[in-house]
């Protein structure tokens, strides 16, 4: 993606926001303020990119449920419920397609382990008000003739559906771009503090970049950036994902798809999930590794993802494959993004989405417009606020936000 053209005098103005970081975030944050009359830079040396380059774009609020993150839930079914009237705006103000699916998703178990365990977490769903369907394995079949004929059993959540994260990052930097958003093609070295205030940062060309109010959502990347007091930056630390992209075969008229909704299970211990786009894509993923800024694409990580897949759909391995990429996803200590204002007046924070930052793109647009204009946080974001950690000499501690409940 090219970033848009830039005035010539940006430099020297002062935009009442600065956003680091152009991934989803940083443009859903920047699209959001630009329309509540705010004027925004994005200083990003190529805007439209980061981790959701390589996210498969599940909108799976219900699926990706787990144990201890109930508080999380609220954010992403008010995230997911925005999504519909989300998309229809983006949509209209960029002019383009975002490949937004509402085509369900189906949680399949291979083996008697895998069986139990989610049929726990169905009871944990219907605990917690999720619509979420128990099939036997001969209806997930019927559902999906491809699965292999060992699925022991599954779970049908029409409500979870799939966007294309990379034309949902095309489509909110042009809707930026019309909207009045400026772009600096570099990155943020340093943020500039005077007299215990964000004033905005210095980029790596030297330029320095004056603002109103600085917001940090450079993804990963947001616990590095020089300047930010200790007790302020942020504990977030990069997780590894690896992805594949296949082609699905030319389907007739009238017949069967190769797969119609997303298909997720957990295979020899490993999360799995495929995701067939209308283009006519197949998405594989993700491999989760503690490998700190390494983004290299393995051999082992393509073998197990490809061997995952094969033992659940045995078909795929006929597929074209068309590419192979790695990512790394934002992680804060309890896997819930920070937003909103820090200590430090002048900053906020918009960054630590983990494993959800597509689906929470509306919501946390809107949460961070919000903030901007206001000071405050919407109250249901509240409970995801930077000020729940602390800084201690042992490293980051955790704020009690998320229940904990053993497996």
């Amino acid at each position: 993606m090219h970033p848009p053209a830039t005035p010539p005098t940006l430099a020297s103005g002062h935009p009442d926001v600065l956003v680091i970081g152009g991934g989803i975030i940083g443009l859903a944050t920047a699209w959001r303020a630009a329309a509540r009359g705010m004027t925004v830079t994005v200083a990003d040396p190529s805007p439209g990119g980061g981790a959701a380059r390589v996210a498969a774009g599940m909108l799976a609020a219900v699926t990706e449920l787990h144990y201890g993150e109930q508080t999380l839930l609220g954010l992403n079914l008010a995230s997911a419920h925005r999504y519909p009237r989300f998309v229809a705006e983006l949509e209209e103000a960029a002019g383009a397609h975002t490949g937004y699916r509402r085509c369900g998703t189906l949680a399949v178990a291979l083996d008697a382990d895998d069986r139990a365990h989610l049929r726990e977490l169905h009871a944990l769903q219907v605990r917690s008000g999720l619509d979420s369907q128990w099939l036997t394995g001969r209806e997930c079949r019927r559902l999906e003739p491809m699965l292999a004929p060992g699925v022991r059993g599954g779970l049908r959540v029409d409500g979870d559906h799939q966007i294309d994260p990379r034309r949902l990052a095309s489509a909110l930097l042009t809707a930026c771009e019309r909207a009045g958003v400026a772009f600096l093609p570099n990155r943020a070295e340093r943020l500039t503090v005077h007299g215990g205030r964000a004033t905005g940062a210095v980029l790596d060309d030297g330029t320095a970049v004056a603002a109103g109010q600085t917001v940090l959502a450079a993804g990963s990347h947001s616990g590095r950036l020089a300047g930010v007091p200790d007790e302020v930056l942020p504990p977030v630390r990069p997780v590894k994902g690896q992805v594949l992209r296949l082609r699905l075969p030319d389907v007739p008229a009238g017949s069967p798809a190769f797969l119609s909704r997303t298909v997720r299970a957990v295979v020899r211990g490993n999360p799995l999930y495929l995701v067939p786009r209308e283009s006519g894509e197949l998405v594989v993923g993700a491999t989760s590794e503690e490998l700190g800024w390494d983004t290299t694409v393995t051999a082992g990580g393509v073998y197990e993802l490809l061997r995952d897949a094969h033992e659940l759909v045995p078909g795929i391995t006929e597929l074209p494959l068309v590419e192979s990429c790695a990512g790394l996803r934002p992680t804060s200590p309890d896997n819930a993004p920070l937003l909103g204002p820090t200590e430090l007046p002048g900053l906020q924070l918009a960054t630590g989405h983990f494993r959800n930052g597509v689906l929470l793109t509306p919501v946390t647009g809107e949460v961070m417009a919000e903030a901007l204009a206001t000071g405050s946080l919407p109250e249901e974001a509240r409970p995801f606020t930077p000020l729940r950690f602390t800084r201690t000499t042992a490293g980051p501690e955790r704020a009690p936000l998320l229940e904990e409940q053993p497996v």
